[in-house]
């Protein structure tokens, strides 16, 4: 995995986490969606990427839904 992953907070990982899940495996079985393929999608972009990702999660308020 990226090394930017580790330097997440745990907050922020899980408010990625959450809008991997819902936004990019929409339409993939639910098996599919762990916190470790999720994990490895954020891996896969890049940190500016998450970083914003994260940044349009906290506006919105994502991790209360």
């Amino acid at each position: 995995m990226s090394s930017f992953l580790h330097s997440l907070k745990p907050e922020e990982r899980r408010i990625l986490r959450k809008i991997v899940k819902h936004v990019h495996f929409k339409y993939y079985p639910k098996d599919f969606m762990t916190d470790f393929e999720a994990d490895k999608y954020i891996a896969a972009i890049a940190p500016e990427a998450a970083a914003n990702l994260v940044r349009l999660g906290k506006d919105r308020k994502i991790d209360e839904v």
